[in-house]
C-alpha cells in the first residue's frame, strides 16, 4: 500500500474543491487504498490558513480536523529539520521522514523543486494519481 503526506495545500483543496484531484487523492485514503500520515503541526497550519484565508468557522475547522484525523495517521515526528526556508515545508519533510512515507503529495513549487527527500518522492495530486 502507497504511503503518503499530503501537503495542507491538499488537505484544503481537498476539503473545498469537490470533484477536484486533491478530494479524488482524499478518497483513496478513506477508501483504505492509500495510507496517508499528518502530524499536529501540519493539521495546526490547516486550521490556520482555513481561519485566515478561507475565513472558516471554528466548528468547521474542528470537524475537519477530526475527520482527517479519523483517517489519517497522525504522527509526532521528534527530529527538527531546516532544509527550505517556509518552516511549514519543514513540517512536511519531518512528517514524512517519521512516518517513512514513499510520496510528498503538493502542489508547493518550493517542495515540488526538491523532487525527492531521503528517497521520498514529492510528487503534485496529478502525479501521484497517475501511480
Amino acid at each position: 500500500m502507497r504511503k503518503a503526506v499530503f501537503d495542507t495545500n491538499v488537505f484544503i483543496s481537498a476539503l473545498i474543491t469537490k470533484g477536484g484531484r486533491a478530494e479524488q487523492a482524499w478518497l483513496l485514503a478513506i477508501q483504505g487504498e492509500i495510507e496517508v500520515y499528518t502530524s499536529v503541526p501540519v493539521m495546526t497550519e490547516m486550521a490556520r490558513t482555513l481561519r485566515t484565508k478561507f475565513h472558516w468557522e471554528d466548528d468547521q475547522i474542528r470537524a475537519a480536523v477530526r475527520h482527517i484525523a479519523r483517517i489519517a495517521e497522525v504522527v509526532k515526528p521528534e527530529v527538527k529539520l531546516k532544509i527550505l526556508a517556509d518552516e511549514p515545508d519543514n513540517r512536511i519533510l519531518e512528517c514524512a521522514r517519521h512516518a517513512g512515507a514513499e510520496y510528498i503529495v503538493t502542489g508547493d513549487r518550493h517542495l515540488l523543486k526538491l523532487a525527492s527527500f531521503e528517497g521520498i518522492k514529492i510528487v503534485t495530486i496529478a502525479d501521484f494519481l497517475a501511480l
